[in-house]
């Protein structure tokens, strides 16, 4: 038995291994994740101005404007739903209003979504902001104030805050 365990021992260990295959080939799995989002180009927070200009105190006309974003240009990812609110402003008793410096007169105004100013935009209201390039995003807000030619001269100003979601 000791002989041949001794020969097949001797057997194996004549015969020479012959050569692997050098070349192997695998995968690996590469991928990335594209997350939703919008910036504001330039890092800036003022999204702009409303301003209606300046009328004389015994002026009875309707004054519009709209938001001069031209310094804030938002780019979102292509296809992100992008919504807005804007708050009541710090005048705010129930309407959007403008406050003399430098007194207690109130001068109410309307927001608006849209050029015509046929679609409110109220309070707090949640809408959304349509765009065709997400790389240059304004913001769609309209203004308009009655004068009632009754106040008396001097700067009157509001604040408002703006909430963006996506």
């Amino acid at each position: 038995m000791h002989a041949r365990l001794a020969m097949a021992l001797a057997a194996v260990a004549t015969v020479s291994p012959m050569p692997l295959d050098a070349a192997l080939s695998s995968t690996f799995l590469v991928n990335a994740t594209i997350q939703a989002g919008c910036l504001v180009v330039g890092g800036v927070t003022n999204y702009g101005a409303l301003s209606f200009g300046s009328f004389s105190a015994l002026a009875t006309t309707t004054a519009n404007t709209a938001l001069s974003g031209t310094t804030v240009t938002l780019q979102c990812t292509p296809g992100v739903a992008l919504t807005m609110s804007i708050d009541g402003g710090q005048n705010n008793n129930g309407n959007r209003n403008l406050k003399r410096g430098s007194g207690s007169n109130l001068l109410s105004y309307q927001l608006f979504r849209d050029a015509a100013y046929s679609q409110t935009l109220g309070i707090n209201q949640t809408v959304t902001v349509a765009y065709s390039d997400p790389t240059a995003i304004k913001l769609p807000v309209y203004a308009r104030a009655q004068l009632a030619g009754n106040l008396p001269a001097g700067s009157y100003t509001d604040v408002l805050q703006v909430t963006l979601t996506f």
